[in-house]
């Protein structure tokens, strides 16, 4: 079955780190463009970082740059999400997704056009609780 799994959520408090892994299981990222998206208590779901399919350019949302850094493993199909000097409004379930046709824009986009345009892969997310 070809699915994402994420894991390394957890409690931290304020200022701290976590890293998210995000693992496809039955195919690689190449060829994908793959993101994290994060859905915050009321809030809808957004874009976090993304990287595009051919270019690997990267989009960082403003309120995580400098914090928030993304790499792989060498096969390919592990995606890594170091989070730096944590703070309680990062608290969300953080997901990552994978889409042969979005674009980086489409990172950014609204919770209707990150819906739309992200459809391939999403994985089943995981808590992250930054404590103040």
């Amino acid at each position: 079955e070809e699915k994402l799994v994420e894991s390394g959520g957890g409690l931290v408090q304020a200022g701290g780190s976590l890293r998210l892994s995000c693992t496809a299981s039955g195919f690689t990222f190449e060829n994908y463009a793959i993101g994290w998206f994060r859905r915050a208590p009321g809030k809808e779901r957004e874009g976090v970082l993304c990287i595009s399919r051919a270019e690997r350019s990267t989009y960082y949302k403003d309120s995580v740059k400098g914090r928030f850094t993304v790499s792989y493993d060498n096969a390919g199909n592990t995606m890594y999400l170091q989070m730096n000097s944590l703070k309680p409004e990062d608290s969300a379930i953080y997901y990552c997704a994978a889409d042969r046709s979005a674009l980086l824009d489409d990172c950014a986009g609204s919770y209707n056009r990150i819906l739309q345009i992200w459809n391939d892969y999403w994985g089943q997310g995981t808590q992250v609780t930054v404590s103040s």
